[in-house]
């Protein structure tokens, strides 16, 4: 069995990342014998480390003599940033020009950590490792200056491309130096001088992405558009049920299709999915149209084993309908403090509520597309990959081959949203070049995108909540049932784990004596996958409804009743106060404490400056939620207008504390993006279940938010202080579902606890 993705996580100490940092690129990159990817013009070119000149100063730092600066960018780029945020980091602590930086995509390389691009993790993971790599490379670029001058390296200093002389104020540019430089020995981390943060000159702006111009002038290369020499296209029907395997199919009638050149039977679903490819069968030809032509033809018949027959039973309302009733006839203590009975018995008024949200989709604008390449046992894979490590590793464990025959380049990712960490359409493309020795594209469509993903769970959570006349909680009982993320990668798993649970269930802001946290059982006929924000997508929402619903049980605003609640300003240790192993999204508490006074303030920066007290007329209300994921803070407020059933969604405020901002334009856009995704969930994402097979498959039934259907949307972007870099790119999705939930209450007194909206009004 494949290890889940956490246990892929590199630990590696300061001085190794630095000592790994330092090999060879020869040493590194013996494997890289192809350095750009052709796409559709000679200027689509797929730039990676390969090209790194020979003066490397570390694996992420290269400097040409000509004073240009390759800086190697180890995560994988989807619009996020991450990319440019990098660069950032390493160029100002190695007090680089930008103006000479060149961003080289890292591929698939275990010396740089971890290059798993999910879970917000490619600043606040690596803040601190970036910044020894630039201060090392700097110090070595100084040495070599001491070295040349015969100086003492008190005796000079870099700045802005160059090490300056003290002694006769004469200066060398750092492609003067490179040769010599790469020659001097890794600082010892704890010997590096790092900036003070005023004097920081990239770190904190708004650089522009590193992409931009390519991007914008069609030259990008993502993995759709990926062409190798006698390159074959692969279009793959695939059973519409998990489980069932491939009775008989049609291969004259597809041969016979121009332009098909191979038919080929998939291997069968394994019985722990993992990221295997799915059962089906593959049409290979030389370009898109015949291969999707004479899929059409295959008249694949399915059979099913004993669990594919399982999962053809099952139906999406009955299957929530089970979950709930397991809540309440087998649940599973998680955590918890004092009585909760007892404190139900002193509450004045008890709040009871039931909460839903479906099944969804990633659908990313890009598709998933691997090509893969088998020559002499030894595999070149071009994809638009979350995780060129893993990706090798579920290639190694596809074919049977050692991890080192693989070489992962990952191209830019045209919208990935978790769907692309993991790696199944890229196992089969290796399955299929390694069957006929040729380079091989799979190109998925949109309808096999929506029907054959890794879902995100569908779940449902009762509250119970008691509370004194003045609002005072005096007792929280929380249950949930969802489908585990684990049930990918062990199929007898069947509750949420304590990793899941620590998004947003039982890692509880409020301050109160006596408190239940329980989860039950639940089962899924389809994969189960990570998704932008994962579960704090349903534990975001019941829990700020709830505490919408129990404000109004007292006639408090939210926001007075969340302030009313809050713990006094701590950081709250879970397993000490309710027992319950808090995971932190993989952080220590002494680096990122569970702050209640930084939850404060993004409620008390959020009511100065959205317009929440404005007099409105009916049909008109605003909503508010706030949730701490991914160690940021993030509040939202949200205005709505209901009219004859048709529901507007008319502006939103979105602050945000995360902590050290390395590109506030990043950030701004990460939040933008963030409102406009968690509104798609919420006001019409659902992934329907009809006899195990998925019913949704294109945007018609599975729509995203429309350029007309997109409010004003206002950022607030706070001082992050001392405190180390949070996440960005998932922090902002959690709190909008319920914020318009609340903001319709507000405006008409209707509660809407299940997702999404569209099942009650037109949007």
């Amino acid at each position: 069995m494949i290890a889940p993705p956490t246990a892929f996580l590199a630990k590696l100490s300061r001085r190794e990342f630095l000592r790994l940092s330092g090999v060879a690129g020869s040493g590194l990159l013996l494997a890289c014998n192809t350095t750009y990817a052709l796409g559709a013009s000679d200027s689509s070119r797929i730039k990676f480390d390969a090209i790194a000149p020979h003066h490397r100063l570390n694996i992420f730092v290269s400097i040409h003599t000509d004073g240009t600066i390759d800086i190697v960018s180890h995560r994988s780029e989807m619009g996020q940033g991450s990319k440019t945020g990098i660069a950032q980091i390493i160029a100002d602590e190695l007090e680089a020009d930008w103006e000479m930086v060149r961003v080289i995509q890292g591929r698939g390389n275990k010396a740089y950590g971890n290059q798993n691009t999910d879970g917000s993790t490619s600043i606040r993971l690596f803040w601190d490792k970036l910044r020894e790599v630039g201060a090392s490379a700097r110090t070595m670029l100084e040495s070599a200056g001491a070295e040349y001058w015969q100086v003492s390296l008190q005796d000079v200093f870099a700045k802005n491309g160059r090490v300056f002389n003290k002694k006769n104020d004469k200066t060398l540019a750092y492609g003067d130096l490179a040769e010599l430089a790469s020659k001097q020995s890794i600082p010892e981390p704890n010997t590096l001088k790092f900036k003070p943060f005023s004097n920081y000159q990239y770190i904190g702006k708004g650089i522009t992405i590193v992409d931009i111009d390519d991007i914008t002038s069609g030259k990008a290369c993502f993995g759709i558009d990926v062409t190798l020499p006698g390159m074959l296209i692969a279009s793959i029907e695939r059973c519409p049920v998990l489980h069932g395997q491939v009775e008989s199919f049609d291969r004259a009638a597809a041969l016979a299709v121009p332009g098909v050149q191979e038919v080929i039977q998939m291997p069968a679903t394994k019985e722990t999915v993992v990221y295997f490819p799915l059962a089906g069968v593959a049409v290979i030809a030389t370009n898109t149209w015949a291969a999707m032509q004479g899929r059409k033809l295959l008249n694949v018949k399915w059979t099913y084993n004993e669990e594919g027959e399982a999962n053809r039973e099952v139906n999406s309302e009955p299957s929530f309908d089970m979950w709930r009733k397991s809540l309440s006839d087998l649940p599973e203590k998680v955590g918890g403090k004092g009585d909760v009975t007892k404190g139900f018995e002193q509450s004045d008024l008890i709040l009871e509520a039931s909460y839903q949200t479906p099944y969804l989709a990633h659908a990313p604008m890009e598709t998933p597309a691997a090509t893969a390449w088998f020559k002499d046992n030894k595999c070149e894979i071009y994809a638009s990959v979350q995780d060129p490590q893993s990706t090798m590793q579920n290639a190694a464990a596809l074919t049977g081959l050692p991890e080192s025959s693989f070489i992962v380049t990952p191209t830019l990712l045209g919208g990935a949203f978790g769907r692309k960490s993991k790696s199944d359409f890229v196992n089969e493309a290796v399955f299929l070049s390694q069957r006929i020795s040729k380079p091989i594209k799979v190109v998925w469509t949109r309808e096999d995108d929506i029907k054959h993903g890794y879902y995100h769970a569908g779940a449902v959570e009762k509250i119970k909540v008691g509370i004194d006349k003045k609002g005072k909680l005096l007792a929280w009982h929380r249950l949930t049932a969802y489908p585990t993320i684990l049930s990918t990668f062990d199929h007898k798993a069947n509750t949420p784990q304590d990793f899941e649970l620590s998004l947003g269930f039982a890692d509880f802001p409020y301050d109160v004596d006596n408190a239940l946290f329980e989860k039950a059982m639940a089962d899924s006929p389809v994969r189960i996958g990570w998704m932008r924000s994962v579960c704090n997508i349903q534990h975001a929402f019941a829990l700020n409804c709830a505490v919408d619903e129990a404000a109004h049980k007292v006639d408090l605003s939210m926001s007075d009743f969340i302030l009313a609640n809050l713990a006094k300003d701590k950081d709250i240790d879970h397993k000490e106060e309710y027992n319950f192993e808090f995971t932190n999204y993989s952080e220590t508490l002494t680096r990122h404490p569970y702050s209640t006074r930084r939850y404060r303030k993004v409620v008390e920066t959020l009511l100065s400056n959205a317009p929440l007290n404005e007099a409105l007329p009916n049909g008109q209300g605003w909503g508010l939620a706030v949730h701490r994921s991914f160690v940021s803070y993030v509040a939202v407020a949200t205005k709505v207008k209901v009219v004859e059933k048709k529901l507007a969604v008319e502006e939103m405020h979105c602050v945000i504390d995360c902590g050290t901002v390395v590109n506030p334009d990043r950030v701004r856009a990460q939040m933008e993006g963030a409102m406009i995704f968690g509104l798609s969930l919420s006001l019409m994402g659902t992934i329907d279940i009809d006899n195990g097979a998925v019913r949704q498959s294109n945007f018609h039934d599975y729509p995203v938010l429309r350029m007309s259907q997109c409010p004003a949307i206002h950022v607030h972007i706070m001082d992050g202080g001392s405190n180390a870099p949070g996440g960005v790119g998932e922090p902002g999705v959690p709190p909008v579902a319920p914020s318009v939930a609340n903001a319709i209450f507000s405006a008409t007194g209707n509660r809407h606890r299940t997702l999404p909206l569209n099942k009650f009004y037109s949007v």
